[in-house]
């Protein structure tokens, strides 16, 4: 699977009436047997508030992939893609528990996060040889 784009968004009302401003949508955009993927993954944006208590990072932007701020709704789409492989094959995952939003990063190896948005700003995609690559392995 070679990854080629992770980015979020702080979504904004269109209407006044809508509750987009309470949701942040975060995207990755994979190629996978020659055909070109994007999992969308909308979740509840007070979940980023939390970011220290699911995660190593303290804040945001939480880390600094070449001269590219790199923010917690960048890589919600990417860690639940890596958690849930099955993802590959769905367009959207709406995610409003605290639960199932802590569950993505769980297990994690966020020492290896950087280095595939750093190789995406470099060359433009990431090979993701195995998403196990990615889980930490019991000593």
């Amino acid at each position: 699977m070679l990854i080629k784009q992770c980015v979020g968004y702080e979504l904004e009302k269109e209407k006044s009436n809508t509750s987009e401003d309470f949701f942040n949508r975060s995207e990755v955009t994979f190629v996978e047997d020659g055909q070109e993927k994007t999992l969308h993954v909308l979740y509840v944006r007070y979940f980023d508030e939390l970011v220290g208590s699911m995660t190593p990072y303290e804040q945001d932007p939480v880390f600094k992939a070449g001269s590219r701020d790199v923010y917690l709704r960048d890589l919600v789409a990417l860690a639940a893609l890596l958690k849930n492989p099955g993802y590959r094959h769905r367009k959207r995952v709406y995610i409003n528990v605290q639960k199932e939003f802590a569950d993505i990063f769980k297990g994690l190896d966020f020492n290896k996060i950087p280095g595939i948005f750093e190789s995406i700003e470099q060359k433009g995609t990431f090979d993701v040889r195995s998403p196990l690559d990615f889980i930490e392995q019991p000593v």
